[in-house]
């Protein structure tokens, strides 16, 4: 029998609810996911009820291809149950549309918006150019400096993009407080949550009044589509999504289906992702190799206290730094590396390696983090996907030998 996820039962546990979200009766008939509707015209039986489709702007009220069809609204609904709080969710082709959805729905020229200093670098580069070329001034924050952070506000300041753990650099910043202080200072809050998830924060219980997804990551799973979504309560929801029908920002419902495929086994994946994730932080936290492992679920790592604090879950996505390496010696590594590919992205089946530098993408925050050495500053972002840890952790250490080259 199909699942009814319109009465969303609280008592239900994340993996049952991961399983029956967005399944409503009236989208799925007879069959267990819903069906693909490649439609871009909806028909009406008669003009009155051309005339009424207008008035109605809702999922679920046939329109016309532009606002959806069952296949994309299951995806919403479903993505809406697993974030407590949201009135609804919005889609995008990608995770940076749904960055400029969102800034393109909240601010105007005039506008202030501060921006985490170590957030992905296409968020820092919309910052200083579409957000720069329309008006708005970005104001970049060390997400650690909370003095620092408060005293960037000011009376034009309307947003704040947060990021947590930091894109690269992975510093854990502390969500809540920076939450309320942008609500004490009338600005809205926007978190990247990409990396938890709402399985591993739920953002809008925490205080965050937008929580975006990169669904390309984890929610697809699978490294064959993109996607993004943005999450909210009822006033921010209901101007997210007229912003992106003015924008004419829609999905192709083949997407929504394979991101639909991918929502099933999150919770496996995340779980499985995270675990061998901890136990390949800790084997490079022993080597001598490397000065310091940038994984905030590890004990005694930068930003555990937090994590441990505000997060219930977390990924396969960390760093580490090599101590006193140079540029070469750090890619001989990565070039070594047989289990591993080399590529952008992250949140797949597939385990990825990719040099790091961040000090090219800080304007605020130092660059090799504290208490690192200067000649500590040649680091690895590591993606583990859903092979054996233990192999992965044979495949690293061959790859060692190759780092320690003369």
């Amino acid at each position: 029998m199909t699942l009814d996820s319109s009465k969303r039962p609280g008592d239900l546990s994340e993996a049952t609810r991961i399983v029956g979200a967005g399944r409503r009766r009236e989208w799925t008939g007879p069959v267990v996911n819903p069906p693909i509707w490649r439609a871009s015209t909806h028909l009406y039986p008669d003009t009155a009820a051309l005339a009424e489709g207008p008035r109605r702007n809702e999922d679920g009220r046939f329109f016309y291809g532009r606002r959806g069809a069952p296949t994309q609204w299951a995806l919403s609904d479903a993505l809406t149950a697993l974030e407590p709080g949201a009135e609804g969710t919005v889609l995008y082709p990608s995770g940076v549309a749904a960055i400029a959805g969102v800034m393109l729905t909240l601010l105007r020229p005039g506008d202030v918006v501060l921006i985490s200093d170590n957030a992905y670098d296409p968020t820092r580069t919309m910052g200083k150019g579409l957000l720069t070329d329309l008006g708005i001034e970005p104001r970049f924050f060390d997400p650690l400096d909370i003095g620092g952070y408060g005293a960037l506000f000011c009376e034009r300041t309307r947003a704040v993009l947060l990021e947590a753990p930091g894109s690269l650099s992975m510093e854990m910043a502390d969500l809540p407080a920076l939450a309320h202080i942008a609500r004490e200072k009338g600005a809205i809050s926007v978190l990247d949550n990409t990396w938890a998830s709402p399985l591993g924060f739920r953002a809008l219980e925490r205080g965050i009044d937008v929580a975006l997804m990169a669904l390309t990551k984890h929610v697809g799973g699978h490294s064959d589509v993109m996607m993004g979504s943005a999450s909210a309560g009822p006033e921010l929801y209901g101007r997210l999504r007229q912003r992106a029908q003015q924008l004419g920002t829609v999905v192709s419902p083949d997407d929504a289906a394979l991101v639909l495929r991918g929502l099933r086994t999150l919770h496996l994946r995340l779980k499985h992702e995270t675990d061998s994730a901890l136990a390949i932080a800790s084997y490079l936290a022993g080597r001598p190799e490397v000065a310091q492992v940038l994984c905030p679920m590890l004990p005694g790592a930068p930003g555990h206290d937090i994590w441990s604090r505000d997060f219930t879950g977390g990924c396969g996505l960390f760093s580490f730094v090599f101590k006193g390496s140079t540029a070469a010696a750090r890619n001989r590594f990565i070039d070594a590396l047989q289990l591993f590919g080399i590529g952008y992205s992250w949140g797949g089946f597939e385990s990825l390696a990719l040099p790091i530098e961040p000090s090219g993408y800080r304007s605020r925050m130092p660059w090799p983090p504290k208490p690192a050495q200067e000649s500590d500053r040649h680091g690895v972002r590591l993606a583990i996907g859903l092979e054996d840890p233990a192999d992965l952790i044979a495949d690293i250490e061959q790859a060692l030998a190759a780092w320690r080259e003369p």
